[in-house]
């Protein structure tokens, strides 16, 4: 494991929070691929009806915590290191386009993310299962594009996780330009966008800009097979 030092840069006290997600983030040219599938999907998108994800943005998001004591971050690294105990590197596939919640009333456009043992739908719960205490399930937090958590489905979380990578967010749409976006996704041809070995996962911070977020990686943890 890779644990990146970090520090406070706004002069807050050890109560400050920072805001967080869990990731697994795919290589270059897994990004590449994905970036070309977008810059044809933008071009059938008219003005700003699309809000893109940047390249770097790029992430299969298993879990958005929200706010996290900053003095919990070593904890909650822990945690994570028990959700991953056993899982092992995972095969992944990123392939086909689709829409949260659907192609008529588009929300999320995505790239799917998929490995053939389902390894990644159990690391994905025992992720959701480790960090529970350092989220309030209970609290005014959906999970919904519209609550600008990265990669998260308008799901409930009691719905089936949807392995995939966000490309872009919808606030208001025509039907004619839905229908529009639904031609030009469709028209694709070969929807692969590349696999690779993920070895480790992500804690990653997101910082909220007027320019969008930035992403700060503060721990990679090890997948690590059962011995």
């Amino acid at each position: 494991m890779e644990e990146r030092r970090w520090r406070m840069e706004d002069g807050r006290s050890s109560t400050s929070v920072l805001r967080l997600f869990v990731a697994i983030s795919p290589p270059e040219n897994v990004k590449d691929q994905i970036e070309k599938a977008q810059q044809q999907l933008r071009r059938a998108a008219s003005g700003n009806i699309v809000r893109w994800t940047k390249r770097d943005q790029f992430h299969l998001t298993l879990k958005f915590l929200g706010n996290v004591e900053a003095t919990r971050v070593k904890e909650l690294t822990q945690a994570l290191h028990g959700a991953c105990l056993g899982t092992g590197p995972l095969r992944l596939r990123a392939e086909q386009i689709g829409f949260f919640p659907g192609a008529r009333v588009p929300r999320v456009l995505w790239v799917g993310v998929n490995d053939e043992q389902d390894k990644l739908s159990r690391l994905q719960n025992s992720v959701e299962m480790n960090v529970k205490k350092f989220t309030d399930e209970n609290a005014a937090q959906p999970r919904s594009a519209g609550c600008a958590s990265p990669g998260v489905p308008p799901a409930s979380s009691r719905e089936k996780f949807t392995g995939h990578i966000t490309l872009g967010r919808i606030q208001r749409i025509r039907r004619l330009e839905s229908e529009a976006l639904s031609k030009a996704t469709a028209a694709i041809a070969n929807p692969f966008f590349g696999e690779w070995t993920a070895n480790h996962i992500e804690l990653i911070r997101s910082e909220l800009s007027s320019t969008g977020s930035r992403y700060t990686t503060l721990a990679e943890i090890p997948l690590i097979e059962k011995q």
